[in-house]
Formats: C-alpha cells, sequence, structure tokens
C-alpha cells in the first residue's frame, strides 16, 4: 500500500494557447492530485508527443487520462481486466488503463515497481 505522504503526488498538467504564429504552444505547471499509487517517471512516445505538439484538444484529453488513471478510474477496460488492476493496485503489478476520445485510443502502463508510467498508442506497444 502507497504510504499516506505519498498519495499526494504532482502531475503535469497542460495548458494550450496558439502563438503569434498560429501554432499551438503546449504550456506545464504542477497540478495536485490525489494518486491511489504512485506514477514514477511519466513519459509518452514519439507518436503521443507529435500528436500533443499540434492538438491541444489531444493534448488536454491524455492529461485528464492521466489523472483518472492515478485515481484507479481504469477508463475503457472489460470487466476483468479493471478487476485485475484493482487486484494489482498494492502486489506490485502493472497497471494498465485506456482511454478513447473523437476516435482516438490512448493507453497508460504503470509498471509494477511503480518507476515509470508510459502513455502510448495500443499501435504502439
Amino acid at each position: 500500500m502507497v504510504r499516506q505522504s505519498v498519495l499526494e503526488d504532482f502531475v503535469h498538467h497542460i495548458g494550450c494557447t496558439d502563438s503569434d504564429e498560429g501554432a499551438p504552444e503546449v504550456h506545464f505547471r504542477l497540478v495536485r492530485v490525489k494518486m491511489k499509487f504512485a506514477l514514477g517517471k511519466i513519459v509518452w512516445t514519439r507518436g503521443v508527443n507529435d500528436r500533443v505538439a499540434v492538438d491541444t484538444l489531444f493534448a488536454k484529453f491524455v492529461m485528464e487520462s492521466l489523472k483518472r488513471h492515478a485515481n484507479s478510474d481504469w477508463g475503457e477496460l472489460s470487466p476483468v481486466d479493471k478487476r485485475e488492476n484493482n487486484f494489482s493496485l498494492d502486489k506490485e503489478l502493472r497497471l494498465l488503463s485506456s482511454y478513447q476520445h473523437d476516435g482516438i485510443k490512448i493507453w497508460i502502463i504503470t509498471e509494477a515497481d511503480r518507476s515509470v508510467t508510459t502513455i502510448l498508442f495500443p499501435e504502439e506497444y
């Protein structure tokens, strides 16, 4: 079980604006989020990075999905997979979430040792 002092942690939140040239700019700020487990280092694949860089709505969707994952809202998984994640929370087993927005699906995977959480498209697995 995660210690109480670790339950509140910081994750990055994206604020998006358009630059003078019309291209989206991504700004990070720290937000306090209640977490049921440690996320470790948060990384994402090149595909997710490239999409975040040009699509502000997608960037916001990714950050909202990460908050849901950190709060044990596993998204669009089967009941069996959700039960497996709930079982895995304090057993040092890998956690997987799946979220979809406007036909685009992402997976968020936290490794068993809670050292890294990766955001990726399923086809990048």
